[in-house]
């Protein structure tokens, strides 16, 4: 028996920006059904992402504290990690939130239909679960799909010692050798974790530096912060894996030569990128266009190249970010509801949560350049910071980049404890076009690592106390 449902609006994915596209259109009075495979809403982001990799992060943060403060007040013998009570907490974390979600669809009469969608036409949807078939005409349809993890070029047998970011969030086991193959965001993450609670990590990165965004003065440091931790190799990729029962053999291959010593690894991450969700959804059914690479093509309204069907996320491309999706979703309803918006930000915020956090959000000095932008820059370290003294994180730093004709800020860096919390004003001023001035001037809490933002401004305008003034010696020669 097949089911048949009739709504205004259905959207395809329940991941951040699924269930924000959803709930909005629910606001702005559209029937709305949600399709979403998962038992909770949230996607990858909640349940296997970034939600756990966070709760995470933060626990291998105080672990490392403690150690940091033994003996400075802290008196302890041992740190002893109990997984299994890990383990507990991060699911409590992911149910509390996905508890709400579920309950925000609800309060909004919202119908969750938990199954694989494939569109069957440009207005019929069909939806297979586990103990019924739905077909759901629809008059819209906001695609919102998301991405999954990438593979290696070469096939591998299924074993429960390669893993995706997903298994490693599981902490089945901590391997006494970890290779990580990939520099990205999620494998630098993941070693952060891992490094923490016991493994030995190899990371093997095929391009010749970590985080090609961000302008070379603030990877150099963060690269050697990095290095501290585990053991970094760049140029290098993997070119045979051989599964044995008591290890796994891995020979790589650097600079296009391949290493002379095989190396031994409990466990392998493979960090190498995602890919769009678009290849089982027969959208070309439908008429929906994909690029080469899968993703689904979209103008500024988010819409496909069929005017009533929408898509938003990493299904689209560009910046896989949840952030990003969430505002696509926003504008994706708006547009339904037949609002004039566009999604067309100044900026987009990116943050890798490592220790240190790195943290970066509009033009780098490399990029400004290469648009043709004259620009001038100003750091100003964390070691001037009377915060982050007292924290003992003094080694980060603030660098904001200006038009160096219209005094505008144009981008900004941050690398330190936190530094994601401090991105949001930076982010502001350049989507309001702030000056140098505007920045410096504003009163800036004391102590507080976003101070660090007007310091860096200070700086910049020649105004600064809290260091050297380099502009008043200069003028004063």
């Amino acid at each position: 028996m097949i089911r048949k449902i009739r709504t205004k609006v259905v959207v395809l994915g329940a991941g951040p920006g699924g269930y924000s596209a959803a709930f909005r259109c629910s606001d702005l009075g559209m029937d709305t059904v949600i399709v979403e495979e998962r038992l909770n809403l949230g996607g990858v982001c909640l349940n296997v992402g970034c939600i756990p990799s966070k709760t995470l992060l933060h626990f291998v943060k105080i672990i490392q504290e403690m150690k940091l403060f033994n003996n400075r007040g802290i008196v302890s013998n041992s740190f002893q990690i109990d997984l299994n009570g890990l383990r507990s907490w991060k699911e409590g974390v992911i149910k509390k939130l996905a508890d709400g979600l579920n309950n925000m669809a609800r309060m909004r009469k919202i119908e969750v239909i938990h199954g694989c969608g494939k569109f069957v036409n440009s207005n019929l949807l069909q939806v297979e679960g586990k103990s019924e078939i739905c077909e759901i005409y629809f008059d819209y349809a906001v695609i919102a799909t998301g991405s999954r993890d990438a593979k290696l070029s070469f096939k591998l047998c299924d074993d429960a010692r390669i893993w995706n970011s997903t298994d490693a969030l599981e902490l089945k086991m901590i391997p006494d050798r970890l290779l990580i193959v990939g520099g990205g965001a999620i494998g630098l993450e993941m070693a952060t974790i891992f490094q923490v609670l016991g493994s030995r990590i190899d990371l093997v990165e095929m391009s010749d530096r970590l985080v090609p965004a961000v302008d070379i003065d603030i990877v150099k440091i963060f690269t050697k912060y990095m290095n501290n931790k585990f053991n970094l190799m760049f140029s290098t990729k993997v070119k045979k894996i051989q599964l044995e029962e008591n290890a796994i053999f891995v020979t790589l291959e650097q600079h296009n030569k391949s290493l002379s010593n095989v190396k031994l690894y409990d466990a392998i991450l493979i960090a190498i990128g995602r890919i769009p969700n678009s290849k089982f959804l027969d959208v070309g059914l439908a008429g929906v266009q994909l690029d080469s690479q899968g993703f689904v093509l979209v103008d500024k309204q988010m819409r496909t190249s069929v005017s009533h069907i929408f898509a938003i996320g990493d299904v689209v491309g560009q910046s896989m970010l949840a952030h990003k999706s969430i505002h696509e979703g926003h504008v994706a309803a708006e547009v339904i509801a037949g609002k004039h918006r566009y999604f067309d930000p100044k900026v987009i915020p990116y943050v890798i949560y490592t220790d240190p956090e790195l943290s970066w959000v509009g033009l780098t000095e490399r990029v400004a350049k290469t648009k043709n932008i004259s620009c001038e820059s100003s750091i100003f370290p964390w070691l001037a910071s009377g915060r982050a003294v007292a924290s003992n994180c003094q080694q980060g730093l603030t660098k904001l980049v200006f038009n160096k004709d219209t005094h505008k800020i144009i981008g900004g860096t941050v690398l330190g404890v936190n530094a994601s919390e401090l991105l949001g004003e930076i982010g502001l001023a350049i989507e309001m076009g702030c000056y140098a001035e505007d920045i410096s001037m504003t009163v800036h809490a004391h102590p507080t690592l976003y101070e660090s933002i007007g310091s860096a401004a200070s700086i910049y305008d020649g105004s600064v106390t809290d260091m050297i003034n380099m502009k008043v010696r200069m003028n004063n020669r």
